[in-house]
């Protein structure tokens, strides 16, 4: 889909300097949790990337954006409301959802949106799901509460903490790993799946830069 304009359903704080928004799905428009649109608004030269947060694209589908106060595009989606349009192009990305049956997502910062859309669609499918989750302020809190309350298992952990025990205790040989962050969290979430015996070449992994 290239340059579409979409029409914003909702704009949600979901955490210190993070919303969530909600597009109106246009026609034609097919996406997995994990891939990403491109998002442009009149009048800002620069766009910006946002991972699909969402379970399904069906009706709507969610992107969650944290807020740079100094930034041109991020504070610029925070004043979006209800019936406002944007521009959007995609989905990109091959680090994705298809249908497996046991998922492990590893989210470093903003990687939680992803994962949190990823392990919605995965219980939602019948499947089971982990998130380890490393960020200095967690966002989605309410997402990734009741996820656990639906059976998945949940690691929130503080900066700098290791990954290694929580992705031990979520990995097994039918496990499915997906990667989100940026590139420091990725060398720290593809040593610690070595470590905890599995494979990180199997790994689906997104770079956020």
């Amino acid at each position: 889909m290239e340059d579409t304009e979409v029409s914003v359903v909702a704009v949600e704080s979901v955490g210190d300097d993070a919303i969530a928004i909600d597009f109106e799905t246009p026609d034609g428009f097919d996406a997995r949790p994990g891939q990403f649109v491109k998002v442009a608004l009149a009048g800002v030269d620069e766009s910006r990337f946002y991972t699909i947060s969402s379970p399904d694209v069906r009706e709507t589908f969610e992107i969650t954006v944290g807020i740079d106060p100094d930034g041109e595009v991020g504070p610029r989606l925070e004043e979006l409301e209800a019936g406002d349009t944007v521009e959007v192009s995609g989905p990109f990305g091959n680090a994705y959802y298809e249908d497996e049956e046991r998922v492990l997502i590893l989210a470093g910062g903003p990687g939680v949106g992803p994962a949190i859309g990823i392990a919605e669609r995965a219980l939602d499918d019948g499947g089971e799901a982990a998130i380890v989750y490393r960020d200095a302020a967690p966002i989605h809190d309410d997402r990734l509460t009741d996820l656990n309350q639906r059976g998945a298992s949940i690691a929130v952990l503080a900066p700098e903490s290791p990954l290694e025990s929580s992705v031990a205790d979520a990995l097994t040989d039918d496990t499915q790993v997906f990667v989100y962050g940026f590139a420091e969290f990725l060398d720290d979430a593809t040593a610690a799946i070595a470590t905890a015996g599995g494979e990180p070449d199997a790994a689906k992994v997104e770079n956020f830069g």
